[in-house]
């Protein structure tokens, strides 16, 4: 959408509310305030308020920080869109940034990127630019990442031969059967049902690209396919539970080690400490098993925009700049536990010296995002419904991606 009145008629669909009508017709008008206005998704005294209180005093800006509740953000930004009424900085979900682009919610910032040594896209890693760049011009700058890394149980793996986590899908596939074997309710790794990039990660892990060149969706075709029976074998043979569990942390990966094997964020780390503090020294991550083509992880996390209805880019755009060093991204990473997209922030100790951290700071080389298509949200859930009918109810799998493949066409025709 190109004007902003179809942005309110997009309100109007929306929300039907009185409210955002009264909004869209009001006009954007300048604020009485000075302060530049940051949407912060999360607790932003906790999380950023310090780092933003050394800006102002550097800088002479002062910032009202808003904190906005993960699960609210997406209504709250709609909200300002269509009313043209939202903050000057705003933290945009990787996953968020197609569809806000796509309305005209964001600025572009490509020309203050590119004269910018702190913002320049060389400066972070090539997955996180990726959600930032659309048509080639750049919207946003990379704020923080995740990835996902291969949780693995030192002790127990070593008892059935491996010294080192599995590096290729052969190893894993060998060891997770020979982890199984230890017993009934035992197995060897966790394949996931209900994460909605998990299938597509092994996908790509085996060479497939997703989509083609047009936007035509690759599911269906044999790399995909292929991969997924790899997940499928595992189930079957036993080697992963075919449904949830419904275990916490330290009960599947603690103690025993039920599934003393699994993919997931940096996030689990602290879980697992505080959780399961009985196999402290026995467990590590290791970057993910290599499939016939590569090792490709999944990108997320966050970035830092400029709302277009914004009447102060230049101090929007400091305070972007300030947030994006380095020493910044690491103050960042020490209050919130995530992930810094700028490369130079994993030479800090606070990254080298954590062998468990340092893991995600290399699969972040081998990362990307999920497509960046608005419909994604809604092709992953289909994903997914197809994805555990094949699991749990022995659907033909080629069947169901084919079956995936045309429900795909019809969302992004």
């Amino acid at each position: 959408m190109k004007s902003w009145k179809k942005l309110c008629l997009l309100g109007t669909t929306l929300f039907a509310t009185v409210g955002v009508m009264a909004a869209c017709s009001s006009g954007n008008k300048e604020s009485a305030s000075d302060e530049l206005t940051f949407w912060y998704m999360g607790d932003g005294d906790q999380g950023i308020k310090p780092i933003v209180d050394e800006f102002t005093k550097e800088s002479g800006i002062k910032v009202k920080i808003q904190s906005i509740p993960w699960s609210t953000s997406r209504d709250k930004l709609l909200t300002a869109v269509a009313s043209k009424e939202g903050p000057d900085v705003v933290q945009m979900g990787t996953t968020y940034m197609s569809e806000f682009v796509d309305a005209g919610a964001l600025m572009d910032i490509t020309e203050d990127v590119q004269k910018s040594d702190v913002m320049k896209s060389d400066n972070f890693f090539d997955g996180s630019v990726a959600t930032t760049t659309f048509r080639k011009k750049t919207y946003a700058v990379p704020w923080y990442t995740e990835t996902r890394g291969l949780y693995y149980r030192k002790d127990l793996l070593g008892s059935v031969g491996y010294k080192e986590a599995p590096k290729t899908w052969d190893e894993l596939a060998d060891a997770a059967k020979k982890l199984a074997a230890r017993g009934d309710n035992k197995y060897g790794f966790g394949v996931e049902l209900k994460e909605p990039t998990f299938g597509f990660m092994f996908a790509r892990q085996n060479g497939s690209e997703l989509f083609d060149k047009d936007d035509k969706p690759l599911f269906n075709q044999p790399e995909m396919v292929d991969a997924l029976k790899f997940l499928d074998k595992l189930v079957q043979d036993g080697s992963a539970p075919k449904t949830d569990l419904g275990l916490e942390i330290g009960q599947s990966f603690g103690g025993e080690g039920v599934v003393p094997m699994f993919i997931s964020g940096p996030w689990m780390i602290n879980s697992i400490k505080d959780s399961a503090p009985d196999i402290d020294g026995k467990w590590g991550v290791a970057e993910l098993p290599k499939g016939p083509i590569n090792n490709m992880s999944v990108t997320g996390g966050a970035n830092l925009a400029v709302f277009n209805s914004s009447k102060k880019k230049e101090d929007a755009m400091k305070l972007i700049e300030y947030l994006s060093k380095p020493e910044n991204q690491t103050k960042f990473f020490e209050s919130t536990n995530s992930l810094p997209t700028n490369k130079e922030s994993w030479n800090s100790d606070v990254f080298k010296n954590d062998p468990l951290i340092s893991v995600f700071g290399k699969q972040l080389n081998e990362s990307q995002p999920m497509p960046l298509l608005k419909q994604w949200d809604e092709i992953s859930q289909n994903f997914m419904k197809q994805w555990e009918q094949v699991v749990v109810s022995g659907k033909n799998l080629q069947e169901a991606m084919d079956e995936l493949n045309e429900q795909t066409e019809s969302l992004i025709k």
